[in-house]
């Protein structure tokens, strides 16, 4: 399944930098497809594409937790446009 996670994020610069380090890092069978940030760098987009809603929640909970709130969705992959398979 595609996770969306939707970040309101604190601090831009230590959360992208986390990010950027939890990508060689991520839970087995995952793939990281997308992950954008506002022109301001107060919001981001990352979607990962994994079994577990909880993993995913988990993992970016470890690196970005400190520097952002994050809401976790399942996509919905059958309607989306240009989402990657």
């Amino acid at each position: 399944m595609h996770v969306m996670a939707l970040s309101t994020v604190s601090d831009a610069r230590n959360f992208w930098n986390a990010m950027k380090k939890a990508y060689g890092r991520l839970p087995a069978g995952a793939r990281w497809t997308v992950a954008v940030a506002s022109a301001d760098g107060t919001r981001a987009v990352n979607v990962i594409v994994h079994d577990s809603i909880d993993e995913v929640r988990a993992f970016v909970e470890e690196w970005g937790g400190s520097f952002a709130a994050t809401e976790y969705f399942e996509a919905d992959a059958k309607n989306a446009v240009g989402l990657p398979r």
